[in-house]
C-alpha cells in the first residue's frame, strides 16, 4: 500500500521503532537500469524498508528516468518511493507539470529540493519564472496539494551558504514553515555535527521527524570525491585509517560497514526517528549494516 511518507512516521513513532529507507539514483546507462531494477532494488527489498527514494539528475537530467523508476518501484513491489525534484532549470509552470505527471502516476511523495547547477558545479542561478530557494519549491508543492513533502538538512551547512551554519539552519524552519513533513540530512561523518544541528532547531521550533542520512565507505577515492562535492567534512581519525588503507577497496567497505554501523547505533541510542541510506545503487554494504544492527524485518 502507498502511503504518505508522514503517516509512515507516525506509525512507526506509534510502534516505537525506526524508520528504515535507501535512497538510488537513475543510472546512466542501459545496463545499469537493468541492474538496478531488475538486481539491486529487488535484493534490498528484502531487507523490507519503509520506503525509497530516487533523486533528480543535476539540472533535472533525469526526470523521465526519477519519475519512471519511482512508479516500478510502487507498482512492482507495493513499495512506497519518493520522487526528489528540484529547482534547477525549471519554471514554475514546468515544475507544476512534473508534479501533475507525479500525481496521475500515483507518486505521493517529492523531496523538494534547491538542487545543483548542471554538471554539479559552479553557481546556481534561478532561471526566470522559477525558484531560487527550497522553501519557495515546498511553497509551491503545497499549494498543489496531494503530497507528503520532504526536505534536506545540513548537520555541516550547505557547501553555498557563505553566512555559516546556523544561519543555514534557520533556513530549514522556513522550509517546515511552508510545509515540509520531514527532514532527510546531507551525508555526515561524526555524529556529534548532528547532535548540534538537531538540538539547533529543535530550539527553533522544528518538530518535524529528522532522519540522518548516512553513506557506507566504499571507497576512500570515492569518499573524498563526495566529500568535497557537498562540504561534509572526514573525521582526523576516518582520514588516518582511509589513508592507511589506501586503494584496498574492500578492506575500505568492511571498514565503512563497522562504522556505520557505530554511526546508527549512537543515533539509535539518541531516539533518531529513522535512517535514511545513501545505497549508491549497491545491497552488501547497507544489508550488511541493517543485520549488524538487527533491523532487518522478519530475521
Amino acid at each position: 500500500m502507498i502511503q504518505f511518507i508522514r503517516d509512515i512516521h507516525t506509525a512507526a513513532r506509534e510502534a516505537g521503532r525506526p524508520v528504515i529507507s535507501f535512497e538510488f539514483f537513475p543510472p546512466k546507462t542501459e545496463e545499469g537500469d537493468r541492474n538496478l531494477l531488475e538486481k539491486h532494488i529487488p535484493a534490498l527489498m528484502k531487507l523490507k524498508p519503509d520506503y525509497c527514494s530516487v533523486t533528480y539528475g543535476a539540472g533535472g537530467s533525469t526526470r523521465e528516468k526519477t519519475l519512471g523508476i519511482v512508479d516500478r518501484i510502487q507498482r512492482e513491489h507495493g513499495l512506497t518511493a519518493m520522487a526528489h525534484l528540484t529547482c534547477v532549470n525549471s519554471t514554475a509552470d514546468q515544475l507544476g507539470e512534473v508534479l501533475a505527471q507525479a500525481k496521475a502516476m500515483g507518486i505521493r511523495n517529492i523531496l523538494a529540493l534547491r538542487g545543483d547547477p548542471p554538471g554539479g558545479n559552479g553557481e546556481f542561478t534561478k532561471i526566470p519564472g522559477g525558484f531560487e530557494f527550497s522553501y519557495e519549491l515546498v511553497r509551491f508543492i503545497k499549494s498543489m496539494g496531494g503530497f507528503s513533502i520532504g526536505t534536506a538538512g545540513f548537520p555541516e551547512g550547505h557547501i553555498a551558504c557563505k553566512e555559516g551554519k546556523q544561519i543555514d539552519w534557520q533556513r530549514l524552519k522556513a522550509k517546515v514553515d511552508e510545509g515540509a513533513d520531514f527532514v532527510l540530512t546531507q551525508l555526515f561523518f561524526d555524529n556529534a555535527d548532528f547532535f548540534e544541528f538537531r538540538d539547533y532547531v529543535d530550539k527553533l521550533g522544528v518538530s518535524v521527524p529528522i532522519c540522518p542520512g548516512l553513506l557506507p565507505i566504499l571507497s576512500t577515492s570515492q569518499i573524498k570525491k563526495f566529500t568535497q562535492l557537498c562540504g561534509a567534512s572526514i573525521p582526523k581519525p576516518m582520514h588516518s585509517k582511509l589513508e592507511e588503507l589506501g586503494d584496498n577497496d574492500q578492506a575500505v567497505t568492511e571498514y565503512g560497514i563497522d562504522y556505520a554501523a557505530r554511526q546508527c547505533e549512537e543515533l539509535l541510542r539518541e531516539g533518531v526517528p529513522g535512517i535514511h541510506f545513501y545505497t549508491l545503487n549497491k545491497v552488501y554494504s547497507t544489508e550488511r549494516v541493517l543485520r549488524n544492527l538487527g533491523l532487518v524485518k522478519g530475521d
